[in-house]
């Protein structure tokens, strides 16, 4: 829900304001614990990221000893809870951590992989968004199982190289490594406001965020090339430029 809904609904609500320069100095001392198990880090955002710890720093026999380690690490160290997923892959791994947020650790073994995700709704795997989950419906497909139930050909035929991945994904199929230190792929920057803003008076705000994402960019070594203007209504469909 957009924080101005929020405020609408609730007026009396107390709004915290963010401190991004403090969750990037905990996200720092996090990755520093990560650091203490492996080198194979693979960030998702302050708070979220890959570790592949088929071999690991301190000679833990399982992946589930490590992950134990590491939310034991960051409560004494940061005081802070921290929830973590333990499965062969990355994608499992993911659904996992999202298990038992926020405070948890979920283990899916590989003979456990069937009686975890073919219960799951479709909407659960990366990639399905509300469009893919409402054509899956209308085939009948509302759970992985049925998912599973389909022909690599057939789901490549609707959602082109994405049915493949589907298929893959519905088997619990994962390669995709842990790729630490991943080029950033974009960079951006936003602000909601108490009413709608006239488009002609839109300029300084527009200028503001766009050195907001100029200052970020030049930490990068790679080179922008393309600019995208999102504008939301307090409706909130979204009209990309």
């Amino acid at each position: 829900m957009p924080a101005v809904r929020a405020q609408r609904l609730c007026p009396e609500a107390v709004f915290i304001a963010p401190d991004f320069k403090g969750y990037k100095v905990v996200s720092g001392s996090a990755r520093e614990i990560f650091k203490r198990q492996t080198d194979l880090i693979e960030p998702l955002s302050l708070d979220e990221a890959y570790l592949d710890v088929t071999v690991n720093k301190t000679g833990l026999p399982t992946a589930t000893l490590v992950a134990r380690m590491i939310r034991e690490e960051i409560r004494q160290e940061l005081n802070l809870t921290a929830s973590a997923g333990v499965a062969p892959n990355k994608f499992l791994a993911k659904l996992g951590s999202d298990w038992r947020k926020l405070d948890g650790l979920f283990v899916i073994q590989p003979e456990e992989v069937d009686v975890f995700l073919l219960p799951l709704p479709v909407g659960r795997l990366p990639g399905v968004g509300k469009v893919t989950e409402e054509k899956l419906a209308k085939l009948g497909v509302k759970t992985v199982s049925e998912l599973r139930g389909l022909e690599q050909s057939a789901l490549e035929n609707l959602f082109g190289r994405f049915g493949g991945r589907l298929y893959e994904l519905a088997l619990g199929i994962d390669e995709s490594p842990v790729v630490p230190d991943r080029p950033t792929k974009s960079i951006s920057a936003e602000d909601t406001f108490q009413e709608d803003v006239l488009l002609g008076e839109s300029e300084p705000m527009i200028r503001r965020l766009a050195e907001k994402i100029w200052s970020a960019s030049r930490k990068e070594s790679r080179i922008p090339r393309t600019v995208v203007l999102k504008l939301k209504t307090s409706v909130f469909p979204m009209f990309p430029r």
